[in-house]
């Protein structure tokens, strides 16, 4: 629950300077100079990208936590199976241990998105986020009812 009341402060503050941004844009704009026009332009746009990718990472947040709540109702949640030094970090042998064991079995079922799911959580634990957000991705296009993600899965051949 810390996590998503984070979450949403810390999105709530960036929609905030967004917003801050936006207004010093529209004031620049105003002045009827050319260089504090584009100035201004250029800040008008910014918060319009920085409001599309919070949104793109708030959905894919949001569907992925429904593929875990989905998953771990099924029962097949990966259980913690990973020896951790004593400090608390994951042993690196334990970790490609199960991602070989998670990677043959998404070789086996590569439509299933419960094994991509497993999959985006072994490469999350190897501390290798780019592909464990494009296998979660991968998984949450696998799904039959996260539609707002066909479109985007259609697109790759």
């Amino acid at each position: 629950m810390g996590g998503k009341i984070t979450y949403f402060f810390l999105a709530t503050v960036l929609v905030l300077v967004f917003g801050v941004v936006a207004m010093e844009g529209v004031l620049l704009l105003l002045t009827g100079e050319p260089a504090p026009m584009g100035m201004g332009a250029v800040a008008f746009l910014l918060p319009c990208v920085g409001a599309w990718f919070l949104w793109q990472n708030t959905r894919f947040a949001r569907s992925a936590q429904r593929l875990a709540r989905e998953l771990e109702a099924e029962g097949g949640l990966p259980a913690n199976e990973l020896v951790r030094t004593a400090g608390g970090r994951i042993d690196r042998d334990s970790a490609d241990e199960v991602f070989a064991r998670r990677k043959a079995e998404t070789e086996d079922a590569p439509a299933d998105w419960r094994t991509w799911f497993r999959l985006a959580v072994a490469y999350h634990d190897a501390r290798d986020t780019p592909r464990a957000r494009k296998a979660m991705q991968r998984a949450i296009a696998l799904h039959p009812s996260l539609r707002l993600n066909r479109r985007r899965s259609r697109g790759r051949g």
